[in-house]
């Protein structure tokens, strides 16, 4: 399906907001808070959908959002890990996707606001992200009735926190959503060139300033950073989500590649066409709308299993 002039109006908002960013990644003057803020109210435009409540708490000690649906059932819980480069981004953003996922799954979405770099560099978005899931453990929650999703740099967490939580011996969730992951901070995907210029809302020149500054001098292939280089031995089954117009194509792809190799189940769908996190336009593109249904199936029936 072609882009419509809305969808078309809220990309171009989306890239407005991180135009400030630039500056700042190189180290030049400017104001984090405010280059977040304006980022954050370009997300906003994605509409709450109605039957959900959306509450501000904490989890373990980190800030959270919990959106839940009118209809919750049993004990099942999502952990929604946003993205936004490891620099952007918060729950406040993601209440769209979040409650459309609550009203698919009939789930309470949990979101972790993990800290951001460049002031908290790696590994702090990864450790708060596990706190977040240690806490929901302590709840009382099982661990089989919890999965994990998450668009971009939250998409590739969504492996990296489920092997940290592997190798703290904690148990595992039932299943995880990878959306547009950031798996490879190498950058080393023939997309990245590809289709660099084609993607309308990645590029790479952006990427390799966020990867730097998220990094503060770790290594690109740090398997904790970098999933496609992680060891992802008995984690749940996964499903990832790629638009064929992403830079970020090729190495989601080496990801399911890795999984499968690694004896992990997982689901891999490529849309053609479809850009970076396009399931966080549902309200106003069918195909986001779609993907967000095949993701929520995809989870289901792992909690079904």
């Amino acid at each position: 399906m072609p882009i419509t002039p809305i969808v078309q109006e809220r990309i171009d908002a989306w890239n407005a907001a991180t135009i400030d960013f630039g500056p700042l990644l190189r180290g030049e003057p400017g104001s984090w808070a405010d280059a977040r803020a304006q980022y954050l109210t370009a997300l906003t435009v994605h509409p709450t959908p109605a039957g959900v409540s959306v509450e501000e708490i904490e989890m373990g000690g980190v800030p959270a959002t919990l959106v839940t649906p009118e209809r919750v059932e049993d004990d099942r819980v999502l952990l929604y890990i946003h993205g936004g480069g490891y620099v952007a981004g918060s729950p406040a953003g993601y209440h769209g996707i979040a409650g459309n996922y609550a009203k698919l799954l009939n789930a309470r979405v949990y979101m972790p606001d993990y800290r951001l770099a460049p002031e908290h560099p790696f590994p702090a978005a990864i450790d708060d992200t596990l706190a977040a899931y240690k806490w929901l453990l302590d709840q009382g929650i099982p661990a089989r009735s919890i999965a994990f999703s998450g668009d971009s740099a939250g998409g590739a967490m969504v492996v990296t926190v489920m092997v940290a939580a592997r190798n703290a011996g904690l148990p595992l969730p039932a299943a995880g959503v990878a959306l547009s992951p950031w798996a490879n901070l190498e950058h080393s995907g023939s997309s990245m060139t590809t289709r660099d210029g084609i993607d309308p809302t990645v590029n790479l020149t952006g990427l390799n300033l966020m990867a730097r500054a998220f990094l503060d001098g770790a290594l690109r292939n740090d398997p904790a950073a970098s999933p496609v280089f992680a060891d992802v031995r008995d984690l749940p089954p996964i499903a990832i989500h790629i638009g064929e117009s992403e830079v970020m194509l090729s190495d989601a792809m080496r990801l399911a590649t890795h999984l499968a190799e690694n004896r992990v189940r997982v689901t891999l769908e490529v849309w053609p066409r479809m850009f970076h996190v396009w399931h966080l336009f549902a309200a106003v593109l069918p195909e986001g709308q779609r993907a967000l249904e095949n993701a929520a199936a995809f989870l289901e029936e792992a909690w079904q299993a």
